[in-house]
Parts: structure tokens; C-alpha cells; sequence
């Protein structure tokens, strides 16, 4: 196969081949053909998830569907596709989505099973916008699961162990605008006094750090839907004055990075200038190599009760933390019934690190930080942890109900990889 890597360039895959199937049939023979088998979008995963000695299969050359449905609810699209490959599309359309990430890069397929999210108080994560699924198991079957059916809360954050996620069926509304505000140092203090208040100032609110100082972030991003009145505009502008005044914080006064003295280029508008939802949700262009490049990534999401607890403990490491990193993110995500979901029973904050890409320094650092988080605290499945299995285990009350569904759906085990064993699948 070659030396065929992830997106960060830590990981060279150990599978023996990468089948591109172009067709269900493709597909079938790709996925029944002997040997263990994962799914591989794209690669933006930054452990081994999606690695396998035997076949990877990568989605992205079959049918790019995308077909709204009648009553304009919902999009079926191909789960191989790209979120900004999509977004334009339903655009066009006069429809969107709630959320996207803050990368437009990565597959539908992909970021649904490892539970992605973007931010916002109101805003689930992008599985909790599946209303049905399509996925064809290790035997070739076609199976179906829609919202209301057995199994479905299971299915839908999966860890690619139920099989080959084929369609998705998510939710759409009405097409929308955004504006992007920019605020630089607001005070930590007065940020934990009350963080509901900050989290809740905009459709979608991101605090960034890298803990070079303590006292104040660097950055607060403000994502707003744009109001529809005038008068409802100006309240919402004065609230945010308001709210930006009290934290002791200033306008950018230029386009920025979330990484302090990154050319800023590859980020989505800011300084107010409403636009598309698709050109404002993500923090980065899809036409650009999104973040730092090279880099790598954890992430932890607590439940909403434990959340100042949890960047107390992150702030209390600064001097640690700093040296390895590029920029830490927090943000918010709403609760939902998705059993493998990382804001499963509760709204969630997620404290988000893009490291320096030392992997070595990475992981000698995360045991330190994954004690001094909350116990509830759980690892973003695509990002670098070390807790080890059991421990993780434990923070999903439904892992037992999960472990039965994969079995039933994966009897001989073939979507089963070194990463799902050490979490005891």
C-alpha cells in the first residue's frame, strides 16, 4: 500500500491495501472479501481508529449524492462527502444545516461516528442531526435505521464497528446568515464568574488560549445568526457590548487566527461581515489546509455542572500545558441520546487542544491532565487520550447496550481493530 498516513502525519496506516469502491456492488465485494476491514474518511482522525492490518475502504469516489427530501426536512447524502462539499449544495437550495465543525474538511460519514461537533449552547453535535442512517455490515447487508427504531441512539455514534455508513439522512431548516465577532482578552475571572452568560452571547461562542498568561484568554469568537429586525439586531449588539465591556475585553481590530501570530488566510470572515452559514460556522475555509498543518489534537467534554471545574484544572497546569501547545479551544455543545456521544444525558463544554506535533511530549503530558479533569470528563474519539479502556468505558452508561448492538451487526468481529479491543469491543 505504501506509506499511506493520517492528516497530521502521525500515524502511517498498517493496513496491506485502500479500496476506493465506486458502486454498492464495489462496495459489497470491498467489505465481504475475506480479511478484517476498516472505514477511512478523511483521515482526520489523530489515533488509530480507522486502522486495520487488513483492507481499508474509503467512500469518497462513490455516487456524491445529495437529495432533499420532499417536504425539504431532511438531506440524504453520501456518506463519503465532505461537509463542504454538502453545504454549498443545500444552499443553493434555500436550506441548511444547525452546526458544522469547525473544519468543512472532514467526511459526513466520519465525523458522525466519532461524535464531531462545532460549537453552541443550543446546537447538538453533527450526529444529533441524523434522523436515518444506511449501513451495509460485514455480510454484505443492507440494513436501515431511522429515529424511533431499535438500536438507532446506538448506530449512530458507532466508532465504525457496526460497518460501512453508506447514507445519512440529517436535518435541514430554512437557510441562514451569520456574522463572526472577534474579542481579544477577555478576563478569565470574570469568563468563570459566570460562564453560562459568555457560552449563551452568541449562536456559536469559542474561547481560545494558549496559556501563555493566565489571567486572560486570548480570544473570544462570537458566531450570530444575523437577527431579523433591526431592533432585534441592535439588542443583540448592545447585549454583546455589554457582555465584552464586562469581561474587560476589546474588538480585534483585524482579522485573526485562533493560534496568536498565524497568518489568519485561511479563516472563515470576521469583523461582523454577515454571510452564508457555511461561510461562517467553521472556523476555517474548506479552499485551505485548515488549523496549524502539522499538528495533533485532544479533546475532553464534560457535562455543562463540572465545566468551570474542569478549565480550573487546565488553567492550574498552564505552565505545563504551554510549552506543547498551539491553542487550547472551549466550547459548548448540547446534549442528546446518543449512547457513544460525548454530550450523552447532558449539555457538554469541550476543552479542545492542538498540540505542537510532538507526539511523545503529548502523551507523556495527557495522564497529568486526564486527572486533573473531572472524572466525567470524556476523550473526543478521534483525538489523542490515554485512559485506558475501562476507564472510558465507565463514563458511557449504555457501552454495555453498544457492545451488543456492534455484535449483533458484526457477529464475526471483521470491523473489530486494535483501537475498539483496548476499548473492550
Amino acid at each position: 500500500m505504501g506509506n499511506e498516513r493520517n492528516w497530521a502525519g502521525n500515524l502511517t496506516y498498517a493496513a496491506g491495501a485502500i479500496e476506493h469502491p465506486s458502486s454498492i456492488a464495489e462496495l459489497r465485494a470491498a467489505v465481504t472479501t475475506g480479511g478484517t476491514v476498516r472505514m477511512l474518511g478523511s483521515r482526520h482522525c489523530f489515533n488509530d481508529i480507522a486502522d486495520t492490518p487488513g483492507t481499508l475502504i474509503a467512500l469518497d469516489r462513490m455516487p456524491r449524492e445529495i437529495r432533499v427530501s420532499d417536504d425539504r426536512a431532511s438531506v440524504r447524502v453520501a456518506g463519503g462527502l465532505r461537509y463542504g462539499d454538502v453545504a454549498p449544495v443545500l444552499d443553493e437550495q434555500g436550506l441548511a444545516l444547525a452546526n458544522l465543525a469547525s473544519l468543512p474538511h472532514i467526511s459526513v460519514a466520519g465525523a458522525v461516528a466519532t461524535g464531531t461537533h462545532g460549537s453552541g449552547d443550543g446546537i447538538g453535535s453533527l450526529a444529533s442531526a441524523v434522523r436515518a442512517l444506511t449501513v451495509m455490515t460485514a455480510s454484505g447487508d443492507v440494513v436501515e435505521l431511522a429515529r424511533g427504531d431499535d438500536g438507532f441512539d446506538g448506530a449512530v455514534v458507532s466508532l465504525g464497528a457496526l460497518g460501512a455508513v453508506v447514507w445519512l439522512d440529517l436535518d435541514v431548516e430554512p437557510t441562514y446568515q451569520v456574522a463572526q465577532h472577534v474579542f481579544e482578552h477577555p478576563s478569565w475571572d470574570t469568563v468563570l464568574a459566570d460562564l453560562d452568560a459568555v457560552t449563551s452571547s452568541g449562536t456559536s461562542v469559542s474561547l481560545f488560549s494558549t496559556w501563555q498568561r493566565t489571567d486572560a484568554a486570548d480570544q473570544l469568537w462570537i458566531k450570530q445568526r444575523i437577527a431579523g429586525t433591526r431592533a432585534e439586531a441592535r439588542d443583540q449588539q448592545s447585549a454583546r457590548d455589554a457582555l465584552v465591556a464586562g469581561l474587560g475585553a476589546a474588538a480585534a481590530q483585524g482579522k485573526r487566527h485562533p493560534i496568536l501570530g498565524v497568518d489568519p488566510q485561511a479563516c472563515t470572515e470576521q469583523l461582523g461581515t454577515p454571510g452564508a452559514w457555511y461561510e461562517r460556522l467553521p472556523h476555517f475555509q474548506l479552499g485551505f489546509t485548515p488549523s496549524a498543518g502539522e499538528e495533533l489534537q485532544s479533546e475532553y467534554l464534560v457535562p455543562r455542572a463540572d465545566a468551570v471545574a474542569a478549565i480550573e484544572a487546565v488553567r492550574a497546569l498552564a505552565d505545563r500545558i504551554a510549552p506543547v501547545l498551539l491553542v487550547n479551544e472551549v466550547r459548548t455543545v448540547r446534549g442528546d441520546d446518543l449512547w457513544l456521544s460525548s454530550s450523552y444525558g447532558a449539555d457538554a463544554v469541550g476543552i479542545h487542544f492542538t498540540w505542537r506535533p510532538d507526539e511523545e511530549a503529548v502523551r507523556a503530558l495527557l495522564p497529568e491532565i486526564e486527572a486533573a479533569l473531572p472524572a466525567s470528563a470524556r476523550p473526543h474519539w478521534g483525538k489523542v487520550f490515554t485512559l485506558d479502556g475501562a476507564e472510558v468505558r465507565a463514563r458511557y452508561p449504555r457501552w454495555d447496550d453498544f457492545a451488543a448492538l456492534a455484535a449483533r451487526h458484526d457477529p464475526e468481529r471483521r470491523f473489530v481493530n486494535e483501537y475498539l479491543r483496548r476499548l473492550g469491543l
